[in-house]
């Protein structure tokens, strides 16, 4: 009774077992289809943008860079001579070239006369006996007749100086100052002519009455008395 129940079972087991793996395929093979026909069913439209992006053409490539101009070397000859001078080399050559001159020919003359010459003629011929014979003075170079010297100088060469007198009117005013005259002195050392160059207008008469009168030791150049051109100032001292 045991064995007929177990093989009843089993048998059942067996057809229920069947028919669910059958329907397990069934459903599997229906879902498989479906997922394969749901992409030819239904399609994804494409982006517009994306479509005219693809259908506009590319832009033309750049045009290729202009060709470059030839380059010229030039190439700098190395020389010692600049500006037709011997310039000092910058760097020590390694083959020195020994310049060779020409050997001076040698003399025609022999002892107590002249080959081809006449007797009693002279070196040179003609024109050197000419030059021989004649005394070439050296030029003579005129002396100037008018120099300029420094205030100094001419201080130095003064003899006789004449104080000029204050003027009233400057001293009540207390105007005091230096005042500068350009002088010509003659060759005997007299004040021949006076401008005045600066100073207190109110002392430059009284500056110019003085200086007239002075005397200078005439300006030797060469032992020869010359005119000479300087400056004298005078200075006026309301307290000397």
């Amino acid at each position: 009774m045991f064995e007929d129940s177990l093989i009843e079972s089993g048998n059942r087991l067996k057809t229920h077992r069947g028919r669910m793996a059958a329907i397990s395929f069934g459903l599997q093979a229906i879902l498989v289809g479906v997922l394969v026909l749901i992409p030819l069913l239904i399609t994804e439209a494409l982006p517009k943008q994306q479509l005219t992006t693809f259908l506009v053409a590319p832009p033309p490539p750049p045009p290729p860079p202009p060709p470059a101009a030839p380059v010229h070397i030039v190439r700098q000859v190395q020389t010692d001579i600049v500006n037709n001078q011997l310039r000092t080399p910058t760097r020590i050559p390694q083959k020195v070239q020994m310049i060779k001159e020409d050997a001076a020919p040698p003399m025609q003359g022999v002892m107590g006369g002249v080959v081809g010459g006449v007797p009693g003629g002279s070196a040179g011929g003609v024109i050197g006996s000419i030059v021989s014979s004649t005394n070439v003075k050296a030029p003579t170079v005129a002396a100037p007749q008018r120099i300029r010297v420094s205030s100094g100088v001419s201080t130095g060469n003064l003899i006789r100086k004449i104080t000029p007198q204050y003027p009233s009117i400057a001293r009540t005013a207390h105007i005091s100052g230096s005042v500068i005259l350009e002088a010509e002195i003659s060759k005997e050392g007299d004040v021949v002519n006076l401008h005045v160059i600066g100073g207190p207008p109110l002392l430059r008469q009284a500056a110019i009455d003085a200086v007239k009168q002075w005397k200078y030791r005439p300006y030797l150049l060469n032992g020869e008395p010359v005119v000479v051109d300087t400056q004298v100032t005078v200075i006026f001292s309301l307290g000397g």
